[in-house]
């Protein structure tokens, strides 16, 4: 058990805004070897995936933190290891959860399931273990999403540009499974032996960001572009994303573009693109009523810019303002997470835990 120092202390921090009030924050919990994943369980209890393999549960109340499970077969290499975590919205005492599985020494992006229950995690199972290993350790994905009947996940490109336009690979794609890990009767490639069954889309490079409106029957994601170019995109079935045949960033090492900047008949175009790039890691729709000036807009992690980006979108889908705060924290947001009392949480690479508060 981990004692947390200054278990909420609260951070303020002015900043410039329309609004009337500045955003606050109370750290809650530190100690955590990048935070990449939060699954909030009730008013007292977290659990927070480390990407180096280890699950960790969190009292809110106090800031202290334990493991729960580790996992042996991670790939904690570059940017892999474990990834999202979320609560089953199909059986209870379920969790499911992304990593790097290491398999002949790659690693290949997994979804898994495991029960959870009296603060202890057992039953590891592997649903699908995608065919996306490549010998990089770049552009894993992945974040976990659920309709009413299904569950989603992305996976980025790997490292290797053309997997995204590559469909018999599940590299560069956002996939959709049954809640036991089957295949969707009603996927849009099942009868097409050119594209794998378990794709929804592709054309992706590295969506971190994934997140389903049960209200509008919507899924929103978010991805990394190259030296700019990340974009907000709205997730079609069967739809193709454009990665690396359209890209509204350039090669890191000169002012070269990647693909074409330009909308192309049979790529569905972004909502929204920054340049320069955010590098966004997470994305949640704001549907909680205890900050009424948010609802209904996009909140996105951005690591290189180190804020929280607000989004608001309009009735035809399109982005049409953008807020940047928590800037002056000056820490890189990994993942945000809204409680069902509307509390919205957020963790950071320099290990440690927030609430946003006004």
């Amino acid at each position: 058990m981990n004692n947390i120092q200054g278990v909420g202390v609260i951070i303020f921090l002015m900043l410039a805004s329309t609004n009337v009030y500045a955003w606050n924050v109370e750290k809650i919990a530190s100690g955590f070897a990048i935070p990449w994943g939060l699954a909030y369980v009730d008013d007292n209890t977290m659990l927070i995936t480390e990407r180096n393999g280890a699950i960790r549960q969190v009292d809110l109340s106090t800031g202290t933190h334990h493991v729960v499970a580790e996992i042996a077969s991670v790939w904690a290499k570059g940017q892999g290891g474990i990834f999202d975590i979320a609560l089953s919205p199909f059986d209870d005492n379920k969790i499911y959860v992304t990593y790097s599985k290491d398999v002949s020494g790659e690693g290949a992006t997994t979804l898994a399931l495991a029960t959870y229950v009296n603060g202890t995690v057992s039953g590891w199972q592997d649903l699908l273990v995608s065919k996306s290993r490549t010998d990089t350790g770049r552009h894993f994905g992945s974040r976990i999403a659920f309709d009413g009947n299904s569950v989603y996940f992305s996976i980025g490109d790997r490292g290797e540009r053309d997997n995204g336009q590559n469909t018999q690979t599940h590299a560069g794609s956002i996939l959709r499974l049954n809640p036991d890990g089957t295949v969707p009767s009603d996927n849009p490639y099942v009868d097409n032996h050119s594209v794998l069954n378990e794709i929804w889309s592709y054309g992706h490079r590295n969506p971190q960001g994934l997140f389903f409106d049960t209200t509008t029957q919507k899924m929103w994601s978010i991805e990394h572009g190259p030296r700019g170019g990340d974009e907000i995109n709205l997730i079609k079935k069967g739809a193709n994303y454009g990665w690396p045949i359209v890209s509204f960033g350039k090669e890191y090492w000169g002012p070269i573009q990647v693909g074409e900047p330009i909308e192309k008949e049979g790529i569905e175009p972004p909502v929204k693109i920054y340049i320069p790039s955010i590098a966004p890691s997470s994305l949640v729709l704001y549907q909680g009523n205890k900050f009424p000036e948010l609802k209904g807009k996009l909140l996105a992690g951005a690591l290189k810019l180190t804020h929280i980006n607000i989004v608001t979108i309009d009735e035809e889908g399109k982005a049409v303002a953008e807020e940047r705060i928590m800037e002056k924290l000056g820490e890189r947001i990994r993942d945000i997470e809204v409680s069902s009392k509307g509390d919205i949480f957020f963790s950071t690479d320099r290990g440690n835990l927030y609430r946003l508060i006004r």
